[in-house]
Formats: C-alpha cells, structure tokens, sequence
C-alpha cells in the first residue's frame, strides 16, 4: 500500500545522508511517513513535524524500529501559522543544532467547488498552508543554512494540477502548487550563490487506500479510468515512487541540480489532452 513506508525499503538504500539533519513536514502519514523512514534507513537526524500530532508519534515509532543510527525529534506544527514555525525551528536549534535538508511535503486540498463558486475563505487557508507555509519553512531553514555556510538542499512537493487543469474544482489547491514552481525558481536563483538549492517535485496522483477503494465502487470505476487514461503509463505513482526522485534531489548526487520542477507523473504532462490512440 502507499502508507507502508516498507514498500520503498524493498531496495538498497541509494542515498546516505549520515551525520545530516533533515526536517520533514506532512511527516505523518502518506508520502511524508515514507520520506521520514528511509532518510532515518539512510542515516540522518530528524525533526519531523506534523498537524496532527498522534499520527505523527506513528511514524517516529515506524522511523525508530527501522534501524537507522540518526536522532528523530517531532513537533505537531501547522505550518502556515508563523508562531508555528518559528517554535518548529527553534526547537530544532535546541535538539539537532542544524539543518542540512528541508522536504515540504505538507499540503492541503480540503474542498473541490467550481471556481464561481469557490469560498475565499478555504482559498485563503490553502494558500496559507500550500504557498505561505512552504514559504515560511524555506526561510527559517535558510537563514539557519545561510548562517552555518556550508548550504543545504530544499525540495518542495507540487502537482500535476500546477501545469494543467485537471478541473473537478481544484482551483485553490492548482493555483497554490502553480504560484509554488515559481517561488522554487526565485529562492533557487537567490540562495544559489550559497549552495543552497530549491528544486521541487510534480507528482501525478499518488496511490492510495482511497483510490484503491474507489476502484472497486461502480460508481466510481469509470471516473477513475477516465484519470488513467491521462497517465501513459497506465497507473498512479506509489509514495515509495515519489520519494525515491526526491530523496535525489536532496542529495549530493543532485549537487548541480537546483530551480527545477521534477514531474513524476507516469509521461500525464507529456501527454496532449486531444490525443488518441489511431483506429
């Protein structure tokens, strides 16, 4: 299943990250648990953080019978709130000491309503928590990165839904995640000539329990189909399969690699909208 952070242990681990310190948010549950997993298999300290603080104990207990040698600290955080933040970061400096990593991972996309009838103030929070709140985790963990003068690797999570319009009323959650390729390219540019590096990876929709049930549910399976047809490769992403591309980017092996947007998407965004197969 995508919740099982085991599915992504089932290799190698093709990254080390020994004797760094990497902070997660969306650590619990999902793509975030799995991330959390494998950079603790892979010899890193963490901060993990999370709004919803019982499912976030979950996964520090997952992290801590993995195996790995690091730390694992957590804190229940909402990441759009500034005061968060900044009591996040400064519990960090109090444990961990440093930042080597950031992967903004959370994000939320709490209601899908035609855009003439779209609420401002969901609007409002999803920008919040998607555009503000990475945001505000870039910053606290550059300035930390900018003080030390050794850089460091940010990798932030967008969507499909940044670069095309996938309709059924993701207007808000689209237009947060497209406002986010941007701020990744200007923090890029900005922090570049001090080795910090802001890259960010474009998911397809991840596999899940939900999907997975709904494609049992008639009324459901025709809709579903109609989103495979959109990947090429004629199946969702697992979260083992996003993790792998960003646990790259927050490597050295990505030393070169920074103001990119990664998708990891199965070839949707390559794939014209009009396009069919010829009879």
């Amino acid at each position: 299943m995508a919740e099982n952070p085991s599915v992504a242990g089932t290799r190698d681990v093709a990254f080390r990250f020994a004797g760094q310190v990497a902070v997660v948010t969306g650590a619990a549950a999902g793509l975030g648990r799995v991330l959390a997993v494998e950079l603790a298999r892979a010899g890193a300290d963490l901060l993990l953080t999370d709004i919803n603080s019982d499912q976030l104990t979950e996964t520090a207990v997952l992290v801590a019978q993995c195996g790995g040698a690091g730390r694992c600290e957590t804190r229940a955080a909402d990441i759009g709130s500034e005061a968060d933040v900044a009591a996040l970061f400064a519990h960090l400096d109090q444990t961990l000491g440093r930042i080597d990593i950031l992967l903004n991972i959370a994000g939320i996309n709490p209601l899908r309503e035609v855009p003439e009838r779209f609420p401002m103030d969901v609007w409002d929070t999803i920008l919040r928590v998607n555009l503000t709140g990475t945001m505000l985790c870039a910053q606290a963990a550059a300035q930390r990165m900018l003080a030390r003068g050794h850089g460091g690797s940010i990798v932030n999570v967008s969507s499909i839904a940044a670069s095309s319009s996938l309709r059924r009323g993701n207007v808000g959650f689209a237009a947060s995640k497209g406002a986010l390729h941007q701020l990744t390219r200007d923090l890029a540019v900005a922090w570049a000539p001090h080795g910090i590096r802001v890259n960010t990876v474009q998911p397809a929709q991840i596999e899940s329990a939900a999907w997975l049930t709904w494609a049992e549910d008639p009324g459901r399976a025709a809709w579903l189909r109609g989103i495979m047809a959109g990947i090429p490769a004629g199946r969702m992403p697992t979260s083992a399969e996003v993790a792998w591309p960003i646990l790259f980017l927050a490597s050295d092996a990505a030393a070169m690699i920074t103001g990119t947007v990664l998708p990891v998407d199965g070839g949707n965004l390559a794939l014209n909208a009009g396009a069919v197969e010829v009879p």
